[in-house]
């Protein structure tokens, strides 16, 4: 088997907020997989096509060495989220091959499945308390025992008194809302300084949050640690790092309790198999990031099946999903994604209809990323 072509489609489906970019990988034999590599800008797509070229002729069997070789594309073409997110894109459909071709979920390939369901988490964002609460209950009806929310409504690096007494008062109303028995996770965004991060985590100890996400930002493994070493809460981040060495130091130092890389950023099923197992040696939740598209999804599906460290599953509750995939999406129920069915990932999308509805300008729902409402004490405002 060789391959034939590697493609990007950009597409803007149908009550979609943003651009996503899939991969459709295609072989000589007729078999195809895909993969996706959405990270909000289209131009991955071109980088997807270019590093796809040069698999043009090759086995897609062999997929370690072509992610070495797609890692190792060029001297100066080495990390960053544009060439990462090709990589993964490529390397997801790359799986989706094999298990095709071989007749397998992609999770056999990884070890077979250790477990049959995947806790999975809602949302409690809100423009108000009142917001976030209502927001909370909606997903606590659908039967979510989890919920993350970003309570903090100011842009910048340094907040103020007003808008962390906003964010207090939000994750208040939402834990009184839906008691003890919901795992309330606290997403920052890096919108803080280590100082701020330091109190507004103590400040929010008293409503036992689950994790304390990305509070810093995370250039600064040091700032970082200086956060997980103030506060009482276990902390989460990983959403914007990529590849195994990029997570290296935040375990040797030991500054996180959970990590959540991205499958279509890090570096895809192989990479995120890898960085699960050191994260594992530390003891160390492997909780994937994923707010992007239904491949995103499926594939994390198939390496939290196989990781023992595996812990919670962001994802995989966009509506849009049906005008994409081919027959239906296997959508969380009551709380829990399930283990995917069929061979290679389990779900094939609709190429005519990415082709019917390009991509568009992005947009955020309301209350999720909100605009600030808040000043900042500086003008900066690129956070």
């Amino acid at each position: 088997m060789k391959i034939t072509e590697v493609k990007a489609f950009a597409t803007r489906p149908p009550e979609a907020t943003r651009n996503y970019v899939f991969v459709k990988v295609s072989t000589d034999e007729g078999i195809v997989g895909w993969g996706e590599a959405t990270v909000g800008a289209v131009s991955v797509g071109a980088v997807v096509e270019e590093l796809g070229a040069t698999l043009v002729g090759k086995n897609p069997f062999r997929i370690e060495e072509h992610w070495q070789s797609l890692y190792n594309f060029g001297h100066n073409v080495r990390g960053g989220v544009l060439h990462m997110a090709a990589i993964s894109g490529i390397d997801i459909a790359l799986w989706d091959i094999k298990g095709k071709a071989l007749n397998v979920p992609v999770y056999e390939l990884l070890g077979g499945a250790m477990r049959d369901s995947f806790w999975a988490y809602g949302r409690f964002d809100g423009r108000t308390p009142d917001d976030a609460v209502k927001n909370a209950l909606s997903w606590v009806e659908q039967g979510m025992t989890a919920l993350k929310g970003d309570p903090f409504a100011h842009q910048g690096l340094f907040t103020t008194v007003e808008s962390e007494r906003d964010a207090l008062a939000k994750v208040k109303a939402v834990r009184e809302a839906v008691g003890d028995d919901v795992e309330l996770l606290i997403e920052v965004h890096g919108r803080l300084a280590p100082h701020e991060a330091i109190r507004m985590g103590n400040a929010l100890e008293e409503y036992r949050p689950f994790w304390y996400e990305e509070p810093v930002p995370p250039e600064n493994i040091d700032a970082m640690a200086k956060v997980t070493a103030g506060v009482n809460i276990p902390i989460a981040t990983g959403e914007r790092i990529y590849t195994k060495w990029g997570f290296r130091e935040l375990f040797e130092k030991q500054v996180i309790d959970m990590a959540q890389p991205d499958i279509c950023h890090a570096g895809g099923i192989l990479e995120l198999k890898k960085i699960a197992a050191m994260a594992e040696t530390y003891y160390v939740g492997f909780c994937p990031h994923n707010p992007y598209g239904p491949i995103n999804t499926m594939a994390a599906l198939h390496v939290d099946a196989t990781c023992p460290n595996f812990l919670i599953q962001e994802g995989g509750h966009g509506s849009w999903y049906q005008h994409v995939v081919k027959g239906e999406f296997p959508f969380q129920k009551d709380g829990y994604f399930s283990l995917p069915e069929g061979v290679g990932l389990g779900i094939e999308l609709d190429e005519a209809a990415m082709l019917q509805h390009p991509p568009g300008e992005d947009s955020h729902p309301e209350g999720y990323l909100q605009a600030a409402h808040f000043p900042s004490r500086q003008q900066n405002t690129w956070i």
